[in-house]
């Protein structure tokens, strides 16, 4: 299923495949399963205790890509990044737009001269011989995505493209998959537009108004050389986030987080990012403001067509997060002093 998730066409904006194929696995497994008006899929397994609350986890269905801002004369295409995009991991990679057509990214010029921002110098070449044939198949707004085949390497890690964010979405499916009931309602949500700003969480935390958020990412893999400042790495667990640039966990049920993998002897690995955020950055901040976690996937090489992962912290996360919603949390959302 891992495999087949990071094949689906997918880029921000453009979920409803992602969505289709989750709502196959998931029908079985769910008290409720609903879209709401963003395309946000968000299912519904009924707790059973006494005093519960809503609790919402969080995995992103987008992945990053191109989206066409012009077709040239000459039948090649002017692109926009979509999400974070390199431009120089973009260049000279295979793409592909939602109808099937695939292409290679170029540049103007020597790929070196390029600045990060730069990315008016690259182009699609979908080999069309001019702007009337390249019009046949593609019109401005199309989005690609990058092309990068599931491949297996050594030591039980896995390479393909899109592992950002469906790795997560494949932990949330498994996760229903086992679980027993819960003592809290849990609401899994798999959420849109993740990478272009956060837009899916933020609407859907508005909307189920939770006690307590639970983001399912990618996070580094500080294991490589010229990319060490960080704590995660291949093979080491579920990676527990402290902190990132967007949040800081709430520190009594991160402990209870740690708590639970030395219980249950799942291995883990603390996380404190100097940069980036996940979903959690926008449910913190919904409502009146949401106790948050986060649990990832350390990846090496991620937003890329070849990012690697360790299926052995894929397990080790299904299971923390099986686990720890099973659990009967005390959430503690309002203290009266006086």
């Amino acid at each position: 299923m891992l495999e087949e998730l990071t094949k689906i066409w997918g880029v921000s904006g453009r979920e409803k495949r992602v969505a289709n194929y989750i709502i196959d696995q998931i029908t079985n497994y769910a008290d409720e399963i609903k879209k709401d008006a963003m395309g946000n899929l968000i299912a519904l397994k009924k707790g059973n205790g006494g005093n519960k609350k809503k609790i919402m986890t969080a995995a992103h269905m987008d992945e990053i890509g191109l989206c066409v801002v012009k077709i040239m004369e000459n039948g090649l295409l002017l692109v926009k990044n979509v999400g974070g995009v390199s431009p120089y991991i973009s260049f000279m990679n295979r793409v592909q737009f939602a109808n099937g057509v695939v292409g290679c990214v170029a540049c103007k010029e020597k790929i070196q001269k390029v600045e990060p921002n730069e990315f008016n110098k690259l182009y699609i070449d979908i080999g069309a011989k001019d702007k009337a044939e390249a019009e046949q198949y593609i019109q401005v707004g199309d989005c690609a995505m990058f092309l990068g085949e599931y491949t297996k390497l050594l030591g039980n890690n896995v390479m393909s493209k899109a592992f950002d964010d469906r790795s997560a979405c494949f932990i949330q499916i498994e996760t229903m998959k086992e679980m027993k009931t819960p003592y809290h309602d849990v609401y899994f949500v798999f959420t849109v537009q993740e990478e272009v700003g956060l837009f899916g969480s933020t609407t859907s935390a508005e909307g189920i108004q939770p006690d307590l958020g639970i983001a399912i990412d990618i996070t580094g893999a500080f294991d490589i050389p010229g990319d060490e400042f960080g704590n995660p790495v291949l093979g080491g667990g579920a990676a527990i986030k402290i902190n990132d640039a967007s949040v800081i966990c709430d520190e009594a049920l991160t402990q209870d987080l740690i708590d639970c993998g030395k219980k249950n002897n799942i291995n883990y690995q603390l996380d404190a990012l100097p940069a980036g955020g996940t979903d959690a950055g926008a449910i913190t901040k919904s409502g009146a403001g949401v106790k948050v976690l986060g649990i990832s996937i350390p990846t090496r090489y991620g937003h890329s067509p070849n990012s690697i992962i360790n299926l052995a912290d894929v397990e080790a996360c299904i299971k923390l997060l099986t686990k720890f919603l099973e659990m009967p949390l005390n959430i503690v959302t309002e203290e009266i002093i006086k």
